[in-house]
């Protein structure tokens, strides 16, 4: 079996000002039980916080060439000065190979001293793949101004052309995206970008969907989601069936990807009438 890897005007002001504490780079270590890859993990968390709403980016690392990196929600308790996180999925990873990414849940407070601002508490967490359990573990994290990683665009978004296969209006807070191998199933492997974050990685695709979810950021009325083949399989270019489900409508679009280019889709969000 794999390791896991690792809110009167005066309460108003207090709540903002809590708020305000929060939002930030937060970076210490993860200690967890006997049992991962490593005893101690550096750990990341990439804190933004409306109302209280947390929403953010998390990375475990050993170093910023190994390295998960997830995406996560949560809730902040201004009157106690303590949230909880959950990391709802992986963007990506790069780990040894006997490791699988956890995926975990925070239970933390807020402290300050004058000099120091930490946040302290438990997690607890499922293997990537929700067959078993992580060792559970503290977390002590203090605040810092600038993050290990530096957010960067993928290569493979770069060095290819990015070709407009469809615009799609839709007028749903959350489209659901499944891709399948389009035709013979061949060894196909993509990775799917959504605006320039990745979503799924390397995977293959066979006659089982492999699935993501764009949520609409409604202050962007526009997302791109980028198809990028990451090998041609067997029968070349690399070729996908990308179902779209928003709201009440559905599409079908099929993709291609080779050496030169990526397939891209995107969606315009229109208010409904």
């Amino acid at each position: 079996m794999k390791r896991p890897f690792i809110l009167t005007t005066i309460l108003f002001c207090t709540l903002l000002a809590s708020a305000q504490n929060i939002n930030g780079i937060w970076k210490g270590k993860l200690v967890m039980e006997p049992g991962g890859c490593f005893p101690v993990y550096n750990m990341e968390l990439q804190i933004q916080i409306g109302g209280t709403r947390i929403t953010g980016t998390s990375y475990h690392y050993s170093d910023t060439t190994n390295y998960v990196k997830e995406i996560f929600e949560g809730v902040f308790d201004s009157i106690n000065k303590s949230m909880v996180i959950e990391e709802l999925r992986v963007a990506t990873f790069r780990i040894p190979a006997d490791c699988i990414p956890c995926i975990k849940k925070y239970s933390l407070t807020y402290h300050a001293d004058g000099k120091e601002e930490q946040l302290r508490g438990s997690w607890t967490g499922k293997t990537m793949d929700n067959k078993s359990a992580c060792p559970p573990g503290t977390i002590v994290l203090t605040r810092i101004l600038k993050s290990a990683f530096t957010p960067d665009v993928a290569p493979i978004l770069i060095e290819r052309k990015n070709e407009l296969v469809k615009e799609i209006m839709v007028d749903t807070g959350t489209i659901k995206l499944d891709f399948y191998d389009n035709g013979q199933i061949d060894g196909d492997t993509v990775s799917v970008f959504v605006n320039n974050h990745p979503v799924i990685s390397r995977q293959m695709l066979t006659a089982k969907p492999v699935t993501t979810f764009v949520k609409i950021d409604m202050k962007r009325q526009m997302q791109e989601v980028i198809m990028a083949g990451e090998n041609l399989g067997s029968i070349p270019p690399n070729t996908a069936l990308m179902i779209v489900t928003a709201g009440d409508k559905r599409y079908q679009l099929f993709l291609t990807s080779d050496e030169g280019k990526n397939a891209l889709v995107r969606f315009i969000y229109q208010k409904p009438l």
